[in-house]
């Protein structure tokens, strides 16, 4: 067997086991049975939903590979914490991605895993339970969405849309953000703030997008988001053109190569 056979055999046990808990998910109740709670930092929730979701995923990672250490968002729900840039391989995973958008009914949130091996992302599933599409990357294999190969758009500067993230939990960020816009709206199509940078970098693999930045998240916003990136053609790394690493809080510039470019000077 192949090193590509090996990770692609693991990436359909890991795909099926994204989609069963992201199908488990109840979209649309009532916010009053979700047992919201507010963690550090303004607008940052967590639900029973969030913590349920990462311990089934903690469990079923570790049957496929024990060896594996697992780092998600929610450190009391299975986590076994870790330097991900430093373990043989480990699972970075967000069990809700937009759970504001959760909470309020609106439907653009996802579960997101990643496998690393040596620092390096080389699996990643990241599963969109409302419109039921699974987008999945193997690295060297390609990044695809329901069987369906992903490239980036090649859409020139002039007429791009790019997704940003606003960064709401590190207000001492919201100014420069606003700078940012005001800086590059004039050079590009419109903008587009949806809640998820998981399916953000997954549509940016798609072409529906063009370009993505958001001046800090954490590695499990974009642990598989940056390997479906890559894998469809895409550039991403941080705001000064260093590679992101998966161990601490960064910001985050993606896009198809004219509009990464143009990113870079804009955050710079």
């Amino acid at each position: 067997m192949t090193e590509t056979d090996r990770l692609w055999a693991m990436k359909t046990k890991l795909e099926e086991l994204v989609c069963r808990a992201g199908d488990a998910l109840p979209l649309g109740r009532d916010a009053s049975q979700l047992q919201i709670q507010e963690k550090s930092g303004p607008a940052n929730y967590v639900t029973v939903f969030d913590k349920a979701t990462q311990q089934f995923l903690a469990e079923g990672c570790h049957a496929l590979a024990p060896e594996a250490l697992f780092i998600g968002e929610e450190e009391d729900a299975g986590g076994d914490g870790g330097n991900a840039d430093t373990l043989p391989c480990c699972f970075v995973v967000d069990p809700i991605d937009g759970t504001a958008n959760f909470i309020r009914g609106w439907r653009h949130s996802a579960v997101s895993l990643a496998y690393l091996e040596q620092g390096q992302a080389v699996i990643a599933v990241v599963y969109d339970p409302a419109l039921r599409e699974c987008f999945t990357a193997v690295k060297g294999a390609g990044a695809y969405v329901n069987g369906q190969q992903l490239q980036v758009s090649d859409t020139p500067c002039k007429d791009a849309v790019v997704g940003f993230g606003s960064s709401p939990y590190y207000p001492a960020l919201r100014q420069q953000s606003i700078q940012i816009l005001d800086k590059l709206l004039p050079q590009i199509g419109d903008v587009r703030r949806a809640g998820s940078a998981a399916l953000d970098l997954a549509w940016l693999a798609a072409g529906r997008m063009d370009g993505f930045f958001e001046l800090r998240l954490s590695p499990w916003d974009w642990a598989a988001g940056s390997l479906l990136v890559t894998e469809a053609g895409g550039m991403i790394s941080d705001p000064v053109g260093a590679p992101l690493g998966y161990a601490v809080p960064k910001g985050v510039v993606a896009g198809n190569d004219q509009l990464y470019r143009l990113l870079l000077s804009c955050l710079r």
